[in-house]
């Protein structure tokens, strides 16, 4: 009997591409995160040395890996991250340490040599003398004398007087202060710590810290063992001390373009060729109406509405330190002649808290969305929901108020050894006590629990495992599972490899787990609006993931360039974060699909202010993450700008422009939905989404980016350290730029005002619950694919 063959349905088709892209999913997820290990443990075997003992050419010992240790803790118990920078990282009122470092410690060595063989200091030579010192000090400072059999170090009588004049140099600054925002006498000299585990080594603190800025010196201008470039691949720029930029970094700088411009050909092909995008649900004329009094609303819901009063709050605070931040550069000892001001909130704690509150803010907004929508996609409101809702906000009241309040007594010095458990942990963006480090995880695995009871009957109904709900599930997951990584940092893990696990924490973390979330959100929300079809959104989703993740993960190595770590991440970072542009550049082909959803809308479309900030977020993540990021990320333009000006500039414009504007739309979005629709105006939300775009464009395009730009000459022309002195930020030219920078920052601050006001008047005229607990919603039962309906 002949059997007639089945010909297969397009249902098994489209799995069967589903199946291929959730493959290639996968392995991209596993090759990309065994290429981050696995150069992890490449940075940890390879960083540079913490001798046990260094000493003279007598063998007497002239510091210790307790003193370096030590040093370091003094950095980061007072917060100084968040006014300098070391190896480049932190912050850019204050010099970069290494490279001040750096400089004291060749002259020092330049004056020793020259009055050892010439009998006067290196300035009174002839340029012939001074090329011979010169010459005769790099070889020496380069050479590697560290023995790693004794773990000791012994250094030559010359790079002993360097030592000694860091010591000097920094004992003055941390007395007198340094007369640009850095307090006198903020560091106690002597500080005998108590218990079995001190933070802090016995002993003088600003001496310790001396050493631990020598040693950051040490390693940048020493070559590594049996290799020509030095542990930190020759940065800070300097050439008295040897460092020029390394072959590698200008080979990886032009392959890293050629690259990008080859898979940015390869992808829109296979975007276009394969339809990718997500597929309009409508057809012309017929776009679908929405009767917000038709809404269900349940009591989870309505409480989501303070967490985006809290919002607007936070921002509001956050934004004004992010003012004072921008006065102290002009007037750094007080604002407008207001000294308590600076008494009580000095540069280091007022950059502190304007970092952690725009984690919180934005952070919480995020939160507030998932609450919103976990009833919207379970189909019902979870018994005694609305206690966890309550349980979480004081939580984060808690987490947020007392970890400020942690903040400024440990960067005071008032918490002795226990700053690193309560205090401020010393990290930029990680600034977080321990205590309060694991509160929020807390906080974020309540809200886990949360999501998961109110989507847990969707996920049960979606027979797709990697189906949309499914897809918005995992990244809810990846929310607290990526913070977990914070907890691998100690106080007496090395400065090189806290750093590889703390962008963990700001790259994988804030820019590429948000950024995920944020992606499944967006098309979560374009299918719940009955926009797009279910079924072509997994598909883009699917797609956006494997670039986010492909070029995103392994493109954290442009953080690692001049951090200590092996040079084979100049090159895996300036590919991989060089491609990080192509899902970027995609996403605004997305941004003009929503502005025509939102024109087809009309006057009656209930959303138009959410779609204005997703389109802000498709234009800043052009823009600000993709554009301003891959300048900076270019190894050879890294190499002198790396801790500069245009740093800032890419971080205002995609940590705002992306993170912040996306949590401005899914705060407009569930306060739109929960709001009484008659006391609802999107004349204020387009005001302020107006103001903030154009008050965080004028920050970055006429005082930032110019400013990086003149920093970055002045690097190319002095050196490094040169750019990063006071008397660079004191230039009139950029004084006046800074100056100017007030105005685009009140147009910011207006815009804000605005969003707060919409907030506070939204909470004041919230619509009523329509559905009990447990009673069925009448919404889009969205485990179903389009197919099936």
């Amino acid at each position: 009997m002949e059997i007639e063959r089945q010909k297969p349905t397009n249902k098994v088709v489209k799995r069967n591409k589903n199946a291929l892209l959730k493959s290639i999913l996968i392995f991209t997820i596993l090759i990309s995160f065994t290429v981050l290990l696995t150069g992890g443990y490449w940075i940890f075997k390879e960083q540079a040395p913490r001798p046990v003992e260094v000493t003279n050419t007598k063998g007497e010992v002239i510091l210790t890996k307790d003193t370096i240790m030590g040093g370091q803790a003094v950095f980061q118990k007072y917060g100084l991250m968040d006014y300098g920078t070391v190896l480049g990282h932190g912050s850019y009122m204050g010099p970069d340490y290494t490279a001040e470092a750096l400089k004291i410690y060749t002259e020092g060595m330049q004056n020793f040599k020259s009055n050892e063989k010439f009998g006067k200091d290196f300035s009174e030579l002839d340029k012939d003398q001074q090329t011979i010192i010169r010459e005769n000090v790099k070889k020496e400072m380069r050479k590697n004398r560290y023995e790693p059999n004794t773990d000791k170090l012994q250094l030559t009588d010359a790079q002993v007087y360097g030592v000694e004049k860091v010591r000097e140099h920094y004992h003055k600054v941390f007395t007198e202060g340094d007369h640009w925002g850095l307090k006198a006498n903020l560091i106690q000299e002597k500080h005998m710590p108590t218990g079995d585990r001190a933070y802090v080594a016995k002993g003088d603190q600003i001496k310790q810290i001396s050493d631990f800025f020598f040693w950051t010196a040490w390693l940048s201008s020493t070559e590594r063992k049996g290799d020509d470039i030095t542990y930190t691949n020759n940065w800070p720029y300097y050439q008295d001390a040897g460092n020029q930029m390394s072959f590698s970094a200008i080979w990886w700088s032009g392959a890293s373009v050629t690259l990008l411009i080859l898979f940015i050909g390869l992808i829109l092909f296979v975007f276009y060729r394969y339809h990718l995008g997500m597929k309009e649900a409508y057809t012309e004329g017929n776009f679908p109406r929405i009767d917000l009094n038709k809404l269900p609303v349940t009591s989870s819901q309505l409480k989501s509405g303070k967490y985006f009063v809290i919002v607007s709050a936070l921002f509001f605070v956050q934004a004004m330190f992010g003012a004072l931040l921008a006065h102290y550069y002009t007037e750094p000892e007080s604002f407008f002649g207001i000294k308590w001001i600076y008494d009580i909130l000095p540069f280091n704690i007022a950059k502190g808290y304007h970092l952690q509150l725009a984690i919180f803010w934005i952070a919480t907004a995020w939160l507030g969305m998932g609450i919103f929508i976990a009833p919207l996609v379970g189909g019902h409101e979870p018994k005694r929901q609305g206690l966890l809702v309550d349980i979480l906000f004081w939580a984060l009241v808690v987490l947020v108020a007392g970890s400020m309040i942690g903040q400024w007594l440990g960067a005071n010095g008032y918490l002795g050894n226990n700053w690193f458990l309560f205090g401020h942990q010393g990290w930029e963006y990680l600034e977080l006590g321990r205590i309060w480090q694991v509160i929020l995880v807390v906080g974020m695995l309540i809200w886990l629990f949360i999501v998961y009871r109110g989507i847990r009957s969707g996920l049960r109904k979606e027979t797709d495992k990697g189906g949309l709900i499914h897809l918005l599930f995992y990244s809810a997951i990846a929310v607290p599972f990526f913070y977990f990584f914070a907890f691998m940092i100690n106080p007496d893990t090395s400065f090189t490899f806290a750093d590889y696990w703390r962008w963990w924490i700001i790259h994988l973390w804030v820019e590429g787990i948000f950024e995920v979330f944020a992606v499944v959100v967006i098309g979560f929300l374009m299918v719940q609006m009955g926009l797009v079809t279910k079924s072509s959104t997994v598909k883009a989703l699917y797609f956006q993931l494997i670039l986010l993740l492909g070029s995103g993960v392994i493109g954290i190595g442009h953080h690692y360039y001049y951090n200590g770590s092996a040079e084979a991440w100049i090159g895996l970072g300036a590919v991989f974060s060089a491609l990080e542009v192509i899902p970027l550049t995609l996403l605004i082909l997305e941004a003009y699909d929503q502005y025509k959803m939102m024109r087809e809308g009309g006057v009656d479309f209930p959303y138009k202010g959410t779609f204005w900030f997703l389109i802000s977020v498709a234009i800043w993540n052009l823009v600000g993450a993709g554009v301003l990021g891959f300048l900076i990320n270019l190894p050879a333009v890294s190499f002198l700008e790396h801790g500069q000006f245009l740093t800032p500039t890419h971080g205002h414009a995609s940590m705002m422009g992306v993170y912040g504007m996306f949590a401005a739309a899914v705060l407009v979005y569930s306060l739109r939905n929960i709001t009484k629709p008659e006391k609802w105006s999107d004349k204020w939300v387009k005001f302020s989404c107006i103001m903030l775009n154009i008050g965080l464009a004028g920050m970055v395009l006429i005082s930032l980016l110019p400013v990086g730009f003149l920093q970055l000459k002045e690097a190319y022309k002095n050196g490094y350290a040169s750019s990063r002195a006071a008397s660079f930020l004191q230039q009139d030219i950029v004084q006046n730029l800074l100056t100017i920078r007030a105005i685009p920052d009140t147009i910011f601050l207006i815009g804000v005002v605005a969003l707060l006001a919409v907030s506070i008047r939204s909470i004041l005229n919230l619509r009523k619950v329509t559905h009990k607990e447990n009673e069925p919603l009448p919404v889009r039962d969205l485990s179903i694919d389009d197919d099936d309906e």
